[in-house]
C-alpha cells in the first residue's frame, strides 16, 4: 500500500480512496496529545499487570522513587552522549568521564562540601570531555579507540587517586563517607495529602496514578531536579537557539557548516566538553544519592547503558529521558521481593501485545507475529513458575538494553557525519 500524505484529504465519496491507518491518526495528533499517550500507556500496563499478579509494588511510590533516582545518572550519561552525537562525535568515553565525576565528586564533597563536590564532579567528567575533544578533533584519532582509552584511564586514574589520597586514611579502593548531603524536596506539597489519600483506596489506574505522581514529587533530590532542567535546557538550546542550529548542522554535514562560515571545531569542542560535564554530574548523583561516598567502578556500566538510552530515543532529549525511565525501573527490580520481579513477565507480555498491534497497523505482519508468540510464551512462563531464577534479576537493565536497541532500530535515524573525522577542504 502506497503512503498516504499527511495533507490529503479523503473523500468519503471516492471508494477507491485509500483510508488513513490508525497508525497514520495517532501521528497527526498534537505533540501534547502524543506525549499523553505515552505518559498513559505504561501507566494502564502497570495497573493491568498489577490486578492480574497482585504485585503491589509494581506500581507503589517507594518502587517508582527507587526507579527515578536510577534513572537519572543513566539520563544524564545519555544527554551527554546526545550532545556530543549531535555535533558528529560518537563518545564511548561516557562511562570513563562518569567514573571522572564519581570521584571528583567525593573528594570535593569531603574536603570543601556538597556543593563544591557537584562542582568538581561536572569539572572531571568536563576534562574527560576535552581528552576526548583533543584526540578526535584535533589528533584525528578514531571515536571508538579513544572513547575505550578514556574509560580505561578512568578507572586506572581514580583508583590511583583514591589509594594515594593520604587524607582519606586507607588503601582501599573507596573513599570515606561524605559528611553531609544536598536536599530533598517536596515538589507539589500541597498535593501530597491527596494523592495519599487517593493512594490508599485502591482504584483502579487512579490510584496508580496517585502512588506514581507522589513516588515522582516527594523527597526528590535537589540534584535530580537540577538533573531534569538540563533536559528542559538542552532542548531549548539545539532546537530553539541560533548556537543549536549551528551545532546540530556540524553533526549533520560539517562541510556545508563550514561553507557558511559556521566554527566546526569549536563546536565540536564545545559539544564534547558539554557531553563530558553532563557525564560528570551523572556521577555525582551515584555518590551523592546511592554509597554516599566513591567506589572504585561504582558506575557499574551505567554510561553504557545511558548511550543505549540516546539511541533508543531516536537522538532527542524526550525519547531519551523514556528509555532512561525504563531502564532505572528495571534497575528498581533487584531491590523488589521476587514476587515483584516474576510479575514483570506479565508486564512484558502485555508490551509485547501492544508493540504487536502497532506492527499489524503497519501491515508488517511477521513482526507483529513474532512478537504476539513472544508474548504468549512470557505468560506461559509467568504462569507455570512461582518466581524468576535469582541470577537472572540482576541483569534485567542489560537484557532491558539489547530488547529495546532490537525493536528500535527500524526507526532510527542517527545525525549523518556522526564518527566521522573532519578536517577542514585545503
Amino acid at each position: 500500500m502506497t503512503a498516504i500524505d499527511p495533507t490529503t484529504t479523503v473523500s468519503a465519496d471516492d471508494p477507491t480512496a485509500e483510508r488513513p491507518t490508525a497508525t497514520d491518526l495517532f501521528l497527526r495528533l498534537p505533540r501534547w496529545a502524543r506525549g499523553l499517550v505515552y505518559a498513559v500507556v505504561p501507566i494502564l500496563v502497570l495497573a493491568i499487570a498489577r490486578e492480574m499478579t497482585g504485585a503491589d509494588q509494581l506500581t507503589s511510590a517507594n518502587t517508582v522513587s527507587s526507579a527515578l533516582k536510577l534513572s537519572m545518572p543513566i539520563a544524564l550519561a545519555g544527554l551527554g552522549g546526545l550532545w556530543s552525537e549531535r555535533a558528529g562525535i560518537v563518545n564511548i568515553g561516557l562511562e570513563g568521564m562518569m567514573v571522572l565525576g564519581t570521584w571528583f565528586g567525593a573528594y570535593g564533597a569531603i574536603a570543601y562540601g556538597p556543593w563544591t563536590g557537584v562542582l568538581m564532579g561536572v569539572l572531571g567528567g568536563a576534562l574527560g570531555g576535552l581528552l576526548h575533544a583533543v584526540a578526535t578533533v584535533t589528533f584525528g584519532v578514531d571515536h571508538i579507540i579513544s572513547g575505550v582509552a578514556i574509560n580505561l584511564l578512568a578507572v586506572g586514574l581514580t583508583d590511583f587517586l583514591t589509594t594515594t589520597t593520604t587524607s582519606w586514611g586507607n588503601a582501599t579502593k573507596e573513599s570515606p563517607p561524605i559528611p553531609s548531603n544536598v536536599v530533598d524536596l517536596d515538589l507539589i506539597p500541597f498535593l501530597k495529602g491527596p494523592l495519599q489519600d487517593l493512594s490508599n483506596q485502591n482504584r483502579f489506574f487512579l490510584s496508580d496514578v496517585a502512588r506514581i505522581l507522589l513516588g515522582l514529587t516527594t523527597g526528590v533530590s535537589i540534584l535530580i531536579v537540577i538533573g531534569l532542567a538540563m533536559f528542559a535546557v538542552t532542548g531549548y538550546v539545539l532546537w530553539r537557539t541560533r548556537f543549536g542550529l549551528r551545532l546540530r548542522s556540524v553533526g549533520e554535514d560539517p562541510d556545508a557548516a563550514d561553507s557558511l562560515g559556521v566554527r566546526v571545531y569549536s563546536l565540536k569542542y564545545a559539544a564534547t566538553i558539554m557531553s563530558g560535564a553532563l557525564s560528570g554530574l551523572g556521577g555525582v548523583l551515584l555518590v551523592y544519592l546511592f554509597a554516599e561516598k566513591f567506589q572504585s567502578q561504582q558506575t557499574n556500566g551505567r554510561g553504557f547503558i545511558g548511550l543505549a538510552a540516546m539511541i533508543f530515543g531516536n537522538w532527542r532529549p524526550g525519547g531519551l529521558i523514556a528509555g532512561a525511565g525504563l531502564f532505572g525501573f528495571m534497575d528498581s527490580m533487584q531491590s523488589q521481593v521476587n514476587e515483584t520481579a516474576h510479575a514483570l513477565l506479565v508486564v512484558t507480555a502485555l508490551l509485547f501485545v501492544l508493540v504487536a498491534l502497532r506492527l499489524a497497523l503497519r501491515s508488517q505482519w511477521r513482526s507483529a507475529a513474532i512478537l504476539v508468540v513472544l508474548a504468549i510464551g512470557s505468560y506461559v512462563w509467568y504462569q507455570n513458575t512461582d518466581e524468576l531464577p535469582v541470577e537472572f534479576i540482576p541483569y534485567f537493565p542489560h537484557f532491558t538494553t539489547l530488547l529495546v536497541l532490537v525493536f528500535a532500530s527500524q526507526r532510527l535515524r542517527m545525525p549523518s557525519a556522526d564518527g566521522k573525522i573532519w578536517r577542514r577542504s585545503g
